[in-house]
């Protein structure tokens, strides 16, 4: 019962508060508390700990110490910055890197003429998007020829699908079978807009493979150059081809 009435009696009393600065001397500024000089000596004995501290380690420094951050640091605005080490690399080793890199390039780029042939079988470049229009040239012996001509009589096929480049079935062809495919306008214009995706796919392919072949063109230049033979530069590099050197006849052995 004592203890708790010991803290009963403690919860009820009223907090110890320290005076307040004189109105004599408010010019000086606040009276310093406890509190303020406890975080003030913790900051004074800590800055003295570690000027002892710096002291002892300078007492105790071995004159012919060597350690590599002597060295290998530099001091930029006051402040040690460790130096970053440079790559050394040999000129076997080059080699060997462009060699990888032209391997590399080049499997990109087979996998990408492959493709290319893929979809040029698929689509047999019939009515590219872009290309110039085709000319279909008929020949006839008179004028009168000329001014009768009649295009689907001469392809034996019906009006409607002279414009075709593709897919143009003969007049005998249609009285024995049906004829297959789209035949309303909106299927036929979904499939042209499919037809021209495909032919844009295609285009940026053959883009991106002649882009893969410049590139390796110019790493296998680079690898050459690494040779010590005496060379001439004939032509400057540009973006599509590398820089043309000549260089000097040496015997091998």
């Amino acid at each position: 019962m004592s203890a708790a009435f010991r803290k009963a009696a403690k919860a009820r009393q009223r907090p110890h508060r320290e005076r307040a600065q004189p109105a004599s001397r408010t010019k000086l500024g606040l009276l310093e508390k406890k509190k303020d000089y406890r975080l003030r000596a913790r900051d004074y004995h800590k800055k003295q700990n570690a000027l002892r501290a710096l002291q002892k380690k300078a007492l105790d420094k071995n004159p012919d110490e060597f350690y590599f951050k002597m060295i290998r640091s530099e001091l930029k605005d006051g402040v040690h910055v460790i130096k970053q080490p440079k790559d050394e690399v040999t000129p076997e080793q080059v080699k060997l890197m462009r060699t990888q890199d032209i391997k590399y390039v080049e499997m990109k780029r087979v996998a990408e003429a492959k493709k290319i042939e893929r979809l040029k079988a698929e689509l047999h470049l019939l009515d590219a998007a872009g290309s110039a229009p085709g000319r279909h040239l008929f020949f006839v012996d008179t004028e009168r020829e000329v001014q009768e001509f009649d295009i689907a009589t001469h392809l034996n096929t019906v009006p409607e699908l002279v414009d075709r480049v593709y897919n143009r079935p003969t007049v005998a062809t249609l009285q024995r079978e049906t004829l297959k495919g789209a035949t309303d306008p909106v299927h036929l214009k979904k499939l042209a807009q499919q037809r021209k995706n495909q032919y844009d796919l295609l285009r940026q392919r053959i883009e991106r493979e002649k882009a893969m072949f410049v590139i390796s063109q110019k790493i296998q230049t680079r690898k050459d150059l690494l040779d010590k033979t005496h060379k001439v530069k004939v032509k400057k590099e540009t973006t599509s081809g590398p820089a043309i050197y000549k260089f000097k006849f040496q015997r091998k052995r």
